[in-house]
């Protein structure tokens, strides 16, 4: 397809003066442009599909240089980048170096906020709002918030809400409404919209309808039943906006999110009315594109695929390596099956953790509570507390929303919750926000949390198994990534034990997690040039095994602490804590991890390799310690 109109758009005022039908190409160039994205690597896809119209008509509505706008999650920003300066780098995009797969104030004064997390749109736009009443009260500006209908029903949406009504600015929330999250909505609030997409257009009368009613003489018993039914008819009627007004929020909808002339229209409406105002907008999560529109969940973030001319899919290149993800699922399928106590909580990432076998097996035994990750958690330490053994599989760096949660339902309740921390570690193109860097540090404040993660495939199963029959909370990580396989005898895993694959007489690595396997053949390398260094398999980082640690540390060998985490209270820390309590001597001791910074995104061995973490820069961190030795004698 040639681009007429996509490359000529430096900015959204390059599309003033557009006809209809130049818009309606525009929009087609935007979904060609995104379908060529995906032919390489896997990308966002679907739900960008599904916003272009609604993109479009915000930006010929508003001027987003002054006014605010914050895409709820930022995963729908593609179309958005692609009329703000930024189509001559869109095939970078979540490539290194590249454009980021999320909204970037570093790209552009068109995105305001990094929105890698679904929820916190209404409170941050309510922010900007409040701010610039403040700082720019002249100006007027407005303020846009454009959030899923996915993550709505996270708690802090429902604490913006009601502070926007009390506070009572002018912001429009648009309600971005297609049915799906990553995987179909659930709960009472899914409901509530399926009924709402079928209730008539309405504007926000119903207050000035109630108010009515109430003016007409009640006359005798019987008047005052037919008007109460004639209420709860009118409510039932109105259904759409009823739940918002209450909120506090002027409901305006459902409209068709894919009509760009309607849109357009509308936003010029709700954009002169005063207070807060929901515009419930109904869209299709993969339009245009008929195959992601039949399987929004496959098409998300699908693998890379190719068409034909016809704009058939011939070929999905899906990878055929099994990650640590399967892993961990069909282990939770195992334990299930022999344990009637064990139970399954996510919060809408049954396909990325790899969980619809159990879904459809262990219905009973299986919760997908919606993007709620703090009710995720505090619900697991109910059915804890009853008798049940819930195990929590959240990515690392959404169970973050839980922190208070995990302490005060879990950890101080002492209660046996299982966390599997799915994406620990860099997760690649998904860049800073979805880097699971942090869970060890913020795991390990926590008393009675016991804190483990498997070296290589050999040890998922025998841990996961340990996890449940433990008694106690339990943190478990492991990484976006393929499976490895150290070969090796197998040893039982045993509360706060390393595996010591080897000892070296020069020094060793002590590797947590899926550093392990790239320990060994660091090893292997550095014996090649005359150092002999040996690799151990931590497994634990609370309880810690301090004999290994003081073991490894004897004859004045050096030791190499190996983490997927930040440096800042990790697993390092963690050794250098128990070195210094334990009297040691701390000068032959170095840590490798993720600095003190936030890690944009790339390719996870890419990554990797600049911070010295690959195979290379462990045998050079190796060398240095023993170079600087030499040196010194």
């Amino acid at each position: 397809m040639t681009f007429k109109h996509l490359p000529q758009i430096g900015s959204p005022r390059d599309l003033e003066g557009f006809s209809d039908v130049q818009l309606e190409e525009v929009a087609s160039e935007m979904r060609e442009t995104l379908c060529n994205i995906v032919s390489d690597r896997s990308a966002h896809f679907a739900s960008n599909l599904g916003v272009v119209e609604l993109c479009l008509a915000l930006h010929l509505t508003f001027d987003f240089t002054k006014d605010r706008l914050i895409w709820d999650t930022g995963h729908q920003i593609y179309p958005h980048k692609l009329i703000t300066g930024r189509f001559d780098e869109i095939q970078s995009i979540r490539n290194k170096g590249g454009l980021m797969g999320y909204p970037n104030p570093q790209e552009s004064e068109y995105d305001l906020f990094v929105t890698g997390h679904a929820g916190s749109s209404v409170s941050t736009v309510l922010g900007l709002k409040a701010g610039d009443d403040i700082v720019h009260p002249e100006e007027g500006r407005k303020a846009v918030a454009v959030i899923g209908d996915g993550a709505l029903p996270s708690g802090v949406v429902f604490e913006a809400f009601n502070n926007a009504a009390g506070l009572n600015k002018d912001m429009l929330v648009i309600l971005n409404d297609n049915k799906m999250g990553i995987c179909p909505r659930v709960g009472g609030l899914a409901e509530y919209l399926d009924k709402a997409r079928t209730a008539p257009f309405y504007n926000g009368l119903k207050k000035d309808i109630s108010w009515l009613l109430n003016k007409v003489p009640v006359v005798g018993e019987p008047v005052e039943h037919v008007l109460s039914n004639f209420k709860d008819a009118l409510k039932g009627f109105l259904h759409g906006g009823m739940l918002f007004e209450e909120l506090g929020f002027r409901y305006i909808g459902p409209v068709d999110g894919h009509d760009l002339k309607a849109l357009r229209r509308y936003l010029e409406m709700v954009k002169e009315i005063e207070g807060p105002v929901l515009l419930h907008v109904l869209t299709e999560k993969g339009h245009g594109f008929q195959p992601a529109c039949e399987d929004p969940v496959q098409f998300h973030a699908p693998p890379p695929f190719a068409r034909n001319d016809e704009n058939e899919i011939v070929e999905i290149k899906k990878s055929k390596s099994r990650a640590y993800t399967n892993a961990i699922a069909d282990s939770i399928y195992d334990v299930m099956s022999r344990n009637k106590k064990v139970a399954v909580i996510t919060a809408a990432m049954c396909a990325g953790n790899g969980l619809q076998k159990i879904r459809a097996d262990f219905e009973d035994r299986f919760f997908d509570v919606g993007i709620c990750e703090s009710h995720a958690v505090a619900f697991a330490g109910g059915m804890a507390k009853a008798g049940g053994v819930p195990i929590v599989d959240i990515y690392s760096t959404f169970l973050q929303r839980s922190f208070d949660h995990i302490f005060q339902e879990v950890a101080l309740q002492n209660l046996p919750v299982v966390f599997c921390l799915d994406r620990a570690g860099l997760c690649g193109p998904d860049g800073p926000t979805h880097h699971g860097v942090f869970d060890l540090s913020y795991m390990r404040v926590f008393p009675n949390m016991t804190i483990m993660a498997p070296g290589d495939e050999q040890d998922v199963a025998p841990m996961l198994d340990f996890a449940i029959d433990h008694g106690a909370p339990v943190s478990l990580r492991y990484p976006k990534t393929k499976l490895e396989k150290v070969t090796r005898e197998e040893s039982p895993i045993e509360c706060g034990k390393a595996e010591v694959y080897s000892f070296g007489e020069d020094g060793n690595f002590l590797a947590i997690g899926a550093m392990f396997p790239r320990c060994v053949v660091a090893a292997e390398k550095l014996k090649q040039q005359g150092l002999d260094v040996g690799v151990i398999n931590a497994r634990f980082v609370k309880p810690l095994d301090v004999e290994v640690v003081e073991r490894a540390l004897e004859l004045d060998r050096f030791l190499i602490t190996v983490e997927e985490n930040t440096l800042q209270g990790g697993f390092g820390s963690a050794v250098l804590e128990e070195i210094a309590q334990m009297g040691l001597n701390s000068q032959r001791v170095r840590r490798v991890g993720i600095p003190d910074q936030f890690v944009e995104h790339g390719d996870r061995e890419e990554l990797l390799a600049d911070l010295g973490m690959d195979v290379d820069g462990l045998v050079a961190t190796a060398q240095s310690i023993a170079e600087r030795d030499e040196s010194l004698i």
